[in-house]
């Protein structure tokens, strides 16, 4: 059963992405509540808008920004997320899973209950996931872990690999041995 988030629990172990939006989308609005971290709230029918200068852990909670700048975290940035946009987040359910995006290598997480969740990906907890992502983006941006591997192409070694810590619990240990 799907919680129903509103202004009163959103702030409360969630897990969200909000989508960045431009400031002329809130200059009608007053904010309804402000932080003690500074961020600003302005909530609507339908959801809530952000205006914070950081993004990813605020408090019990996980929400990314969805944005064009990968510098989110260094600059005021307005988001807006439905309430529908919400999902339970804890450190010990198996909630989350990994997306990549192979034109860009952006690896990112997802919760369970995205609707783009396709079941194929293996579900982890919050811990677990950013090993993981971590383990992915080394594939991605160096070569020295493959020194001892047999494969035809880097470019299809990684493909591989990355897919196979994606959608198995298998480790990395496990996987480069099958190229030994």
């Amino acid at each position: 059963m799907n919680k129903t988030y509103t202004k009163y629990n959103f702030h409360k172990h969630t897990f969200c992405v909000f989508k960045e939006v431009s400031a002329t989308e809130i200059e009608s609005l007053k904010p309804n509540h402000t932080s003690k971290s500074g961020s600003s709230y302005y909530f609507t029918e339908e959801g809530v808008y952000r205006v914070s200068n950081h993004w990813g852990r605020a408090a019990n909670c996980r929400w990314r920004l969805a944005s064009d700048d990968k510098a989110v975290n260094q600059r005021t940035k307005i988001g807006y997320a439905n309430w529908t946009d919400f999902h339970p987040n804890n450190e010990q359910e198996n909630l989350f899973y990994i997306e990549w995006n192979k034109t860009t290598n952006e690896v990112t997480f997802q919760h369970k209950n995205n609707p783009k969740y396709q079941g194929k990906e293996m579900l982890r907890n919050a811990s677990a996931t950013s090993k993981t992502i971590k383990t992915i983006h080394e594939i991605l941006s160096t070569e020295s872990w493959a020194k001892h591997l047999t494969f035809d192409t880097m470019e299809e070694l990684r493909k591989d690999i990355v897919e196979q810590l994606i959608t198995t619990h298998e480790s990395f240990i496990d996987i480069k041995r099958n190229y030994i």
